[in-house]
């Protein structure tokens, strides 16, 4: 059997990893509707109280923080070009951002 066989009904979706001590600060923004669609390209695991999204809409890309906690709270990392946004987005899965 194959890995991904064997992860088959196991594997939700990635984790981010521990928040290192020397970590970029994002300026995260309460969510705001700008567009009618957004795509989610990529996101962690919802067994989380925290989930990223990585999001696309409008021809930019941003990252949305979705806390769940005695109700949901949703943010938004600020909306830039596709490039600059899957630089945060890999910071934060590899805890260097928050």
């Amino acid at each position: 059997m194959s890995d991904l066989g064997q992860l088959t009904g196991t594997y939700h979706s990635i984790h981010v990893a521990p928040l290192q001590s020397q970590h970029e600060i994002v300026a995260w923004r309460t969510e705001a509707p700008r567009a009618d669609r957004v795509r989610v390209r990529e996101h962690t695991c919802p067994c989380r109280r925290i989930t990223y999204e990585f999001c696309l809409a409008g021809g930019l890309a941003f990252v949305r923080r979705t806390y769940r906690h005695d109700g949901v709270a949703v943010h938004e990392s600020a909306w830039m070009r596709t490039r600059e946004v899957e630089h945060l987005w890999l910071r934060i899965l590899l805890g260097q951002a928050r």
